[in-house]
């Protein structure tokens, strides 16, 4: 069984770097509860554009603990979840929400606490009527991800691990993790990067 919230707490840079610096979403993004961190499996949603269907559509078909990747055929500035939606999915037990795409309502999904980041802040509200796809394979900020495949978020953004490669992810992530704590003491005890990754004789010789 996957421990999602080892991942949560090792944090999208060090999964990223675990995982050979491969998967990062590479576009700016919101984080709406400051603080928040959350790792689970991907459900996807892709929208027919500025049309929010399938996320009504993937919330009422969510589990406890999953990740819920909103994006559109053509993603644009409209909002595809406010608070509303967004209160469904707590009640429902996801995780968080990455969407590729705009929120609204940024108080009260900062006050209702379930981890939302997002493309855009827009009050331009989406339409409803239009059938997209559910669980499909997506790519947002260029990392593909498919359903199930792992979603790290937090201050730093968001990166996609494929699911068959969690296993060999994890114990380097948290390797990493104990490799940084170690050289965190040095440091605070006033050794210099500069010399303990040679980069000093590799600068002046």
């Amino acid at each position: 069984m996957t421990d999602y919230a080892a991942l949560a707490r090792l944090g999208v840079a060090t999964v990223h770097e675990a995982a050979g610096r491969t998967g990062v979403v590479d576009m700016a993004l919101t984080q709406v509860v400051r603080g928040s961190r959350v790792a689970g499996p991907a459900r996807t949603a892709l929208c027919a554009p500025g049309d929010n269907t399938m996320v009504h559509a993937l919330i009422a078909h969510a589990n406890r603990g999953d990740v819920l990747v909103l994006t559109s055929v053509e993603p644009a500035p409209v909002a595809l979840i406010g608070d509303l939606l967004a209160t469904q999915a707590q009640v429902r037990g996801v995780a968080g929400i990455l969407v590729d795409g705009a929120v609204r309502d940024v108080d009260e999904l900062e006050e209702l606490g379930l981890p939302v980041w997002a493309r855009f802040v827009r009050a331009q509200g989406a339409t409803k009527g239009e059938v997209g796809e559910l669980d499909v394979p997506v790519v947002v900020g260029g990392a593909e991800i498919r359903p199930g495949d792992l979603v790290v978020l937090d201050c730093d953004g968001a990166v996609a691990v494929p699911r068959e490669r969690i296993p060999e992810v994890l114990p380097r992530a948290l390797e990493r993790e104990e490799r940084e704590r170690v050289m965190r003491e040095r440091y605070a005890a006033g050794e210099l990067s500069y010399d303990l990754q040679g980069l000093r004789e590799a600068v002046e010789g």
